[in-house]
């Protein structure tokens, strides 16, 4: 018999029976569409995901840091991140842009508020980059030197604006508290009205010859002068204030060791806040006493150390390449590549947990049609007689049971399919409208890829002709002569 032969006949047989087959046929139908709905989850996910991170190009961009102190090796101290490790790392091929994590504890006033929060300078190739595109009102400003800066929606909100596009071109005014040494040096010299030259004449000197007493008035004085000094460098700050405009308008989040901070400003207008002096912290005239440029011997820009760069490279480079390299260095890096790996590994082992509950229900399905097949072959004993009386040999019947259970799965594999996919579309309806009606940016929680169709498909038909591969068998066994005697 032709293949067109054995589809017709089999086409006969499951219209004979209707109701059989209907439940047989809606069993793998259930287990596909859970299989479908299940998995279509995680990919819906990881769609999503995947989608973020192109969007803001956090495939082609690398963190790279100084290994924490306790973890150097003896042998191999870690290197600085100064500006001549950001020279080498520019240099490395594919390496697009590189620019350092630089920020400062500011407050800024808009309107009649005022917030304290951070701001951060980059240069303006930088903002043009795809990490810094989504903005959701304005645009990048225009230049390094520019007098504008990039505010963020939460930043906004905190200042009681709702529409990001009303922030746009209005000025605000950024402050900085700094510490200056010639308030530190003032101190030194006179502290609460007491001044050097006060404790000098408290001090006994004919008793400097001794030496105990010598030595208890100099680790008192030094002591002394050093208190005098932090205090003056701490307590005394100036306020140093400038005006910008506000020429964008992004959108809040953070992701992994990524750091962009609530105000984005020019490199040109966080020079003018650290030309007058240090910042708040004490970390900053410690690290300038270390690496001897509290008194401006050393060029600021040479000496400074980073805590983080940021590197945005070519997509078209492999990260490993860009990884290599940097390690090669002595730093360490944070790939958003690498982790995207590691989250696409996780959602493998979602996609398998949550297929498996679907592969056991259409097992549990192929146990219905092989029930099906076995009772069809008990009833159409006569039949099988009769087509091997007219010449079918063994093969034909065999070939005619598998088809007969194959079209049940194909019929219920994309019965299954359609199910499923309208089953998600519904839930992720209904979970948008939950998300808009609690301020939550809507997504879409479920994915059809074409690989999930190609995987239904095939098991759902596997499945089916495995089932009906033994009683396919035990057909094609029957003696034709005791089944139409028997008859």
């Amino acid at each position: 018999m032709t293949f067109r032969d054995l589809v017709i006949l089999a086409a006969g047989n499951l219209w004979r029976m209707k109701l059989r087959t209907t439940l047989t046929i809606s069993g793998v139908l259930i287990a596909i569409t859970a299989f479908v709905a299940m998995v279509s989850f995680g990919a819906g996910n990881q769609a999503y995901v995947e989608k973020q991170f192109n969007k803001l190009g956090l495939f082609s961009t690398m963190q790279v840091f100084v290994e924490k102190k306790g973890q150097e090796t003896d042998s191999a101290p870690a290197p600085k991140l100064d500006a001549a490790a950001l020279e080498r790392l520019s240099a490395i091929p594919g390496v697009n842009l590189v620019y350092p994590y630089d920020a400062m504890m500011v407050k800024v006033r808009l309107g009649d508020s005022v917030v304290s929060t951070k701001a951060q300078a980059l240069p303006a190739a930088a903002v043009r980059t795809k990490l810094f595109s989504g903005l959701v009102a304005g645009i990048a400003f225009s230049g390094d030197s520019s007098r504008q800066a990039i505010v963020s929606d939460d930043l906004l909100h905190r200042a009681g604006i709702t529409r990001p596009d009303s922030a746009v071109g209005m000025s605000i005014i950024v402050s900085v508290r700094v510490s200056t040494l010639d308030s530190a040096l003032a101190h030194v010299l006179t502290d609460r009205g007491v001044s050097l030259f006060d404790r000098a004449k408290k001090v006994h000197v004919d008793s400097l010859l001794h030496a105990p007493y010598r030595s208890k008035v100099l680790r008192s004085e030094a002591g002394e002068v050093v208190r005098r000094f932090f205090t003056g460098f701490t307590d005394a700050q100036a306020t140093i204030s400038d005006t910008l405009t506000v020429c964008g308008v992004r959108q809040e989040g953070r992701m992994g060791r990524l750091r962009i901070e609530d105000v984005i400003m020019p490199v040109a207008s966080a020079k003018r806040f650290k030309a007058t002096g240090f910042g708040g912290s004490p970390i900053e005239i410690i690290t300038a006493m270390s690496n001897g440029s509290i008194f401006g011997s050393t060029d600021e820009g040479e000496s400074r150390t980073y805590s983080q760069v940021t590197l945005d490279f070519d997509p078209k480079v492999l990260y490993t390449t860009i990884r290599d390299s940097v390690e090669k260095m002595g730093f360490k890096t944070f790939s958003f590549a690498a982790e995207f790996a590691e989250i696409q590994r996780v959602f493998v082992y979602l996609d398998l947990a949550l297929g498996v509950v679907g592969l056991i229900a259409l097992l549990t399905a192929s146990l219905g049609i092989a029930n099906t097949m076995i009772m069809s072959i008990n009833e159409r004993r006569r039949e099988i007689g009769v087509l091997k009386s007219l010449g079918a040999d063994e093969s034909d019947i065999r070939y005619l049971f598998l088809v007969e259970s194959g079209a049940i799965g194909v019929l219920g594999t994309l019965g299954g399919i359609l199910a499923g996919w309208t089953i998600t579309r519904i839930v992720s309806a209904i979970a948008q409208r939950y998300m808009k009606g609690e301020g939550i940016p809507p997504i879409d929680l479920f994915a059809l890829p074409v690989w999930l169709v190609l995987i239904a498909l095939a098991f759902g038909i596997g499945v089916s002709l495995l089932a009906g591969f033994y009683p396919a068998a035990r057909a094609a066994r029957i003696d034709p002569v005791a089944a139409l005697r028997n008859d």
